[in-house]
């Protein structure tokens, strides 16, 4: 096709286009190439989030607003190329959650499946569905979708832990259902850790046969069961690209415990530095301890990024992004990001860099 073509030629064809447009269509020659690139570019920005400068105005906003009024009381973590649309990456949500002694964020359910680590105080509980747990530092604890759940804080303490959800994908399927609950607090039905002795110990009650796209019944992973695991595989040989990392899983099924959202447990000894890998998911990132950097690699218009991360820091990776982790002490991570979707369409990738 003739890429240049004359002026009367040029004319004819804007004139084409105002005509069809009018009639809703577009020539796809004209788009093809940003709607079928060669490679995947994301408009994700690389950022980082430092608690210690966001944490005073979470404790404001506990000042401001109580959790009754807000339902969740939420600060929204907003990446900066997505300003306004209260998403971290293009498919996810992610924002930190205050409550404060004697609070409870009354009982709903949501379509959208939640993730919430626990970063700071002791005190406070989730409940899902006729079970409270515990919240403790660094556990990793979910509210799967259409699942009852609701928060109360019996310490002395306020208590902050991330919420991550599926809220961008679920909003560009049109698949959003919510539903508040009759009672502020839902009536525990079960003992606290039942669900994690039926599901979480190598063990499944007699008649447990899970679909694939099924939750995991475990809602609570331990950081202390976690970090463990981590320690333990440390006596081996790291690998280079991503020192030890182990994936979360459904124990009924070895799938992701959320069919949307991915979880990862990583663990960087000090001095370790990986060498650069990137992929197809941009993943959300947390130190819970130790600290580092994070480098992003540059990419087409978009420059490197540098990120020197603390506990409790959050940062995001982008798509496609080439990045290194370099640890100045022991340090453990968790992060999330929307691979098993990709993953079950047949669209996730990873390249590992010499």
């Amino acid at each position: 096709m003739d890429r240049h073509p004359g002026a009367a030629l040029a004319a004819e064809r804007r004139a084409f286009y105002e005509t069809i447009d009018a009639l809703g269509m577009t020539p796809l020659w004209e788009v093809l190439g940003a709607l079928v690139p060669p490679a995947p570019k994301s408009p994700i920005a690389p950022v980082h989030f430092r608690y210690d400068a966001i944490r005073p105005h979470v404790m404001t906003a506990g000042r401001l607003i109580t959790a009754e009024e807000a339902e969740r009381r939420v600060l929204v973590l907003e990446n900066p190329a997505l300003r306004g649309r209260s998403s971290i990456t293009q498919s996810l949500y992610a924002g930190l959650q205050l409550i404060l002694p004697g609070e409870v964020a009354p009982a709903h359910r949501h379509t959208q499946s939640a993730l919430r680590l626990v970063l700071d105080g002791e005190g406070a509980y989730t409940a899902v569905d006729g079970e409270r747990t515990t919240m403790r530092f660094g556990d990793f604890i979910i509210t799967p979708s259409w699942t009852y759940h609701d928060h109360g804080n019996d310490g002395s303490d306020p208590v902050v832990w991330l919420d991550g959800l599926d809220i961008p994908l679920v909003r560009f399927l049109d698949a959003g259902f919510a539903e508040k609950s009759a009672v502020a607090s839902r009536s525990a039905t079960r003992p606290e850790g039942d669900a994690l002795f039926r599901y979480g110990y190598n063990l499944l009650p007699l008649d447990h046969a899970p679909q694939p796209w099924e939750p995991s019944r475990v809602f609570v992973y331990p950081f202390a069961r976690s970090r463990e695991a981590l320690a333990g595989i440390a006596r081996g040989d790291a690998d280079p690209h991503v020192g030890f990392k182990l994936r979360y899983v459904n124990p009924a099924t070895g799938r992701s415990p959320m069919p949307t959202i991915g979880t990862f447990a990583q663990r960087l000894p000090k001095g370790f530095a990986t060498r650069p890998m990137r992929s197809s998911d941009s993943s959300v990132c947390v130190c819970l301890e130790g600290g580092g950097r994070a480098t992003v690699a540059a990419s087409g218009d978009a420059r490197e990024a540098t990120f020197d991360f603390a506990p409790r820091d959050v940062f995001v990776v982008p798509s496609w992004r080439a990045f290194t982790l370099a640890a100045d002490d022991d340090t453990f991570l968790f992060s999330f990001s929307d691979r098993p979707v990709q993953e079950v369409l047949g669209l996730w990738r990873e390249e590992r860099m010499a």
